[in-house]
């Protein structure tokens, strides 16, 4: 039985372990929801050893309160050296574009996420495949659920665009990528829009009257919510779609919010493609 060894298992990566499992594969993990803790260094090489690809979804660490840059190139680098490696990052990398197009071949480093940045590089240096990820959403935490809260806005933000990505298309991306050359691929679904327009939407389906326009000042936002509203992009998928194989089965918002509204998102493993070419196991 091949071994995947996750590295944080969080929202998305909980996603990748069930996919994989669902194909025969064995899951160890660290995180909340792991099989071990990341402290546990004997235990954690031990599995390291036996692992037949390594995925981190591990964020940069906090530079002002004296983290490393990347907790698991740091505490594990050398026991990954010559293994399949994955790396969860973020489209974050590219900063703001005022709303163009941006592809894999774009400079990165100019955002706020420099820390992100520096981080994607020491993985992709390790000749890891680098999945790049926009506004991720899926079960439980959609914009279908901050409406029924009562937790959504509308900012009067014209021009504001981004793109989105549906969490099992994430699973898939990865899971596509197993066989597949080391290098940074842009996960992100076909339909870069506004935020208003995916609300608008949620507040259809779900016969609710869409939240008032305001100002970012009006909406009472949290520091982390302004930062996402700072930066305006577009992101292509292009190298995912031809290098990978990889389709998103929700190419667009419309799609993916009809089958989280309908409780009837396709299950993981029937909407697994094959595994990428190139791969032995």
């Amino acid at each position: 039985m091949p071994r995947l060894f996750i590295f944080g298992l969080g929202y998305a990566a909980g996603f990748v372990a069930r996919l994989f499992e669902a194909q025969g594969w064995e899951v160890i993990s660290t995180g909340k929801d792991g099989t071990l803790s990341f402290d546990d260094e004997s235990s954690v090489r031990l599995a390291l050893a036996d692992t037949d690809h390594v995925l981190s979804s591990v964020p940069p660490g906090r530079e002002g309160r004296g983290e490393p840059l990347d907790p698991v190139l740091e505490a594990y680098g050398a026991q990954l050296d010559g293994k399949p490696l994955s790396y969860l990052s973020s489209t974050g990398v590219y900063g703001d574009t005022g709303g163009a197009w941006v592809d894999e071949s774009a400079p990165v480093g100019t955002g706020r996420r420099a820390a992100r940045a520096e981080a994607d590089a020491m993985w992709l240096a390790r000749e890891a495949r680098v999945y790049r990820l926009p506004g991720i959403y899926g079960p439980g935490r959609s914009v279908l659920d901050r409406v029924k809260e009562g937790r959504a806005h509308r900012i009067a933000l014209p021009g504001q665009v981004f793109s989105r990505v549906h969490v099992d298309d994430i699973a898939a991306g990865v899971w596509r990528g197993i066989g597949a050359p080391g290098d940074a691929y842009n996960l992100a679904d076909d339909l870069p829009c506004s935020q208003n327009r995916v609300v608008e939407e949620a507040c259809r389906l779900l016969r609710i009257a869409p939240p008032p326009l305001q100002s970012v000042d009006a909406a009472g936002l949290s520091p982390m919510a302004r930062a996402f509203y700072s930066e305006n992009r577009r992101v292509a998928n292009g190298r995912a779609r031809r290098v990978l194989g990889w389709r998103p089965v929700f190419p667009t918002y419309v799609e993916g919010l009809r089958a989280l509204n309908a409780t009837t998102s396709p299950a993981i493993a029937s909407s697994a493609p094959p595994m990428a070419s190139g791969d032995q196991r």
